[in-house]
């Protein structure tokens, strides 16, 4: 039997639920607030889904649809804390479940390329690199754990119907704020590349980028969507080895660390080319200028950069005879 005053009791009580409140809102605000934060904008969703591409999706276009699918799933959490939905039966599980697989992704992050850079847990808006992500979400979890004894929220009518309505709009708002880009193949452009001028000086490419296929990507070293583009020509290049790609870049050496340390394309084939006029002359009026040559014939161009940059359009044209 209980001796505790029945003041102190529901002094207890009314503590635990409030105090059980304010974390239900904080939990469901990070959820709410990480989803917004990786969709918001093209720059932030791109390297969201790009993750996908690294985790060996050979699409941009089913990498971009998965992304979204899981930015809905981070809206649904947001919605079900906030309505109350079946929180111990599904919710508060699900929450603990979704935090525990980001948990696994960021430290397979760590064991290829370290601490370091923006983990996008919350896009660009809030840098934060994986392993300080991970704590973030260890002490969600632990959160979720303290909700489950605290604030057992007990169901309330018709809430699978109410769960079905949050669900669609969950599920639907990533793809009406972003929608799906379905312009990923590259744009045909015929035309002759004077590749002898990589050539001319010393160091010169390893490779001969003038006999045979190749993706080759002129960029400068200060370039934010040159970065982007070499971010997605790395996972490219460690997903799928055997599509040739090979990076001219053009800038002082002492931008190279911080363009390496940003892209981690340090393992792409590349050749740092410090002469401007020649290098204006293969790349065109701006970059990233990417071309798809096929014996120093520029067969196709990625027109917008890093959104044609579609492995399976790359292995399409590379089984071409």
């Amino acid at each position: 039997m209980d001796n505790t005053p029945i003041v102190q009791r529901k002094a207890s009580f009314y503590i635990a639920r409030i105090s059980g409140l304010i974390l239900l809102l904080v939990l469901s605000g990070v959820f709410f607030y990480s989803g917004y934060s990786k969709i918001y904008s093209d720059n932030a969703f791109d390297n969201f889904q790009w993750t996908f591409l690294d985790l060996g999706i050979s699409s941009i276009t089913i990498a971009g649809i998965i992304a979204r699918m899981m930015i809905g799933l981070e809206f649904l959490l947001g919605l079900f804390l906030l309505c109350h939905i079946f929180l111990k039966q599904f919710t508060y599980k699900a929450v603990i479940a979704i935090l525990a697989i980001f948990i696994i992704y960021l430290l397979v992050v760590i064991l290829k390329q370290g601490n370091s850079g923006n983990c996008g847990c919350f896009g660009d808006k809030l840098a934060m690199k994986p392993l300080t992500a991970i704590w973030k979400n260890l002490a969600m979890i632990a959160v979720t754990i303290l909700l489950m004894y605290i604030y057992p929220v007990k169901p309330y009518k018709h809430q699978e119907y109410v769960s079905l309505f949050l669900g669609l709009v969950a599920f639907s708002a990533p793809f009406v704020i972003n929608p799906v880009y379905m312009g990923t193949k590259p744009e045909a452009y015929a035309k002759p590349i004077d590749l002898d001028l990589l050539y001319k000086y010393t160091p010169a490419p390893a490779i001969d980028l003038r006999q045979g296929k190749h993706i080759i990507a002129f960029m400068s070293l200060t370039c934010p969507h040159c970065k982007k583009a070499a971010y997605l020509l790395q996972i490219i290049h460690h997903e799928h080895p055997e599509i040739p790609i090979f990076m001219v870049l053009d800038g002082s050496e002492n931008f190279r660390k911080q363009f390496f340390d940003e892209t981690h394309a340090e393992n792409v084939p590349y050749l740092l080319y410090r002469h401007l006029e020649e290098f204006e002359q293969l790349a065109g009026p701006s970059v990233p200028s990417i071309y798809w040559v096929n014996n120093s014939q520029i067969e196709y161009k990625s027109k917008y950069a890093y959104y044609q940059l579609d492995p399976k359009y790359m292995q399409e044209w590379l089984r071409k005879k």
